[in-house]
Formats: C-alpha cells, structure tokens, sequence
C-alpha cells in the first residue's frame, strides 16, 4: 500500500514517521511523487482546518491582528507571487542550508496564520497563555534572509558547537504572543540536507514542524490552552474539534 493510500486511510503519525526514517531517499523516483501526494493532500487539510477554526473564533467575537486597512490578519491565503518569493527564500537560505519541503508547501497551498489575541485593541486577552496558532508570512522570511545580517548570524550558529545549524523565525513564543517579554521565537530548522520536514525549534514540544501543526489541531489552535477547567474554550473546543480533519 502506497504512502497516499495509508495517509487518506488514517495512518497520519505513521506515514510520516515511516517518510521520515527515507532521509533523503524520500526524493528518489520511487518515492517522491507518492510523497508528495501526501504532503498536498496534509496542507489542504491545513488550510480546512485552520478555516474552520477562524469561522468559530469570528462567531465568538474574538479579537484579531488586522492590517492597515483593519482587514483581520488571522488568514492570509497564498499570495500570487508564492512561488517567485520561495525562489528568493531559497536562494538565499542555499549557503547555510535547505528549506524543508513541508515550510513550502505551507507557503503554497495555505498561506500564513496568526490566532494570537490583540492585545492592543482589548488588553483582557480571551484565553491566556493558550499560545495560539501563528505561522508568519513568507513575506517576512524573505525580509529575514535579506538582511545584510542574516547569513553572518547564522554562521555563526552553525559554528556554534551546541546549536550547529541555522534557522527561519516562524513565530512568537507564548509569552510574547500575549504581551509579555518572553524568549526566542519558534523558530524551523533550516538542514544541511535535503529533507521532507524539519524540526521546529524552541517550541514546547520538541517536534517537527508538520507535527507541531498536528498538536495544533488537537487543540483546536490553542496547544497551551487546557480546556477542560475553562467553560468559554470548552464550548469552542466541543463545536470546532468533531470538524477538524487529521493531519
């Protein structure tokens, strides 16, 4: 059984634990095309999901980012350059390392996303502590790995003995998600080789970044948040949870 027909028959974790294991052999002509079905079919998914998750949070008045026109911030689907602006990140990212194949296709086929609460327009953040969902723009990784500073720091985090590879900020960290000074952002591991996923770093899980997006889900975009003592989340969480699609 191919790698798409046991991911569309519900062996999520264990597909890509079993892609994982190919190391770069994952990209040999006998895999990749069944591969990469798995990855399309994983982020259209994604985007369901996080669809979903924003239609309730609307329903329940919740406070997003917007941008200067006031337009929510929450979801921005993929922009028309997605695939010109990727030729830019990669390019850039090729002398210290390789994008993952999953940060791309996030980029593709949904865009970018941020749950975090605004805290400047209502300082009574909803759920706190519930480090929301918030993946950034390709936008702003471009405007990361063009800073004339980038690649200097990142060499010298691949030089540093206890760190050893670079990497692309993706996110806040909980405490700054909510107005409070915190540590470093979630950050994806850019690797040396060629690779499907990659792990996503200073995040509370220890994961990759498919699988950060994962645990996610199973919180309904709110991995910090513990619903169960929480009446508000508990009614959100029961109405979003039944629709969400496994990934």
């Amino acid at each position: 059984m191919s790698f798409y027909e046991r991911y569309k028959n519900g062996e999520t974790h264990g597909v890509y634990a079993d892609i994982e294991k190919l190391g770069e052999e994952a990209f040999s002509p006998s895999y990749y095309s069944d591969i990469e079905k798995v990855l399309i079919e994983t982020f259209q998914r994604v985007n369901f999901n996080l669809d979903v998750i924003y239609k309730a949070l609307k329903d329940i008045d919740y406070i997003f980012w917007k941008d200067k026109l006031g337009n929510d911030e929450a979801l921005l689907k993929p922009f028309s350059d997605t695939n010109e602006l990727l030729k830019v990140l990669e390019r850039n990212v090729e002398p210290i390392g390789k994008l993952p194949v999953s940060i791309k296709m996030f980029y593709q086929f949904v865009g970018s996303c941020n749950f975090a609460w605004n805290y400047q327009e209502d300082p009574n953040i909803l759920w706190e502590m519930a480090d929301p969902i918030q993946i950034t723009p390709i936008t702003d990784c471009v405007s990361q790995v063009t800073d004339q500073y980038w690649l200097e720091e990142m060499e010298e985090c691949i030089q540093d003995g206890d760190f050893g590879f670079a990497y692309l900020d993706l996110s806040a960290d909980d405490l700054h998600k909510d107005n409070i000074s915190g540590g470093a952002p979630y950050a994806l591991q850019l690797n040396k080789d060629k690779s499907i996923d990659g792990r996503f770093l200073n995040e509370p899980n220890d994961t990759t970044f498919i699988n950060y997006l994962r645990i996610c889900f199973e919180s309904c975009g709110f991995p910090g948040m513990s619903y169960d003592n929480n009446k508000i989340f508990q009614e959100f969480y029961d109405e979003v949870k039944p629709k969400l699609l496994k990934i």
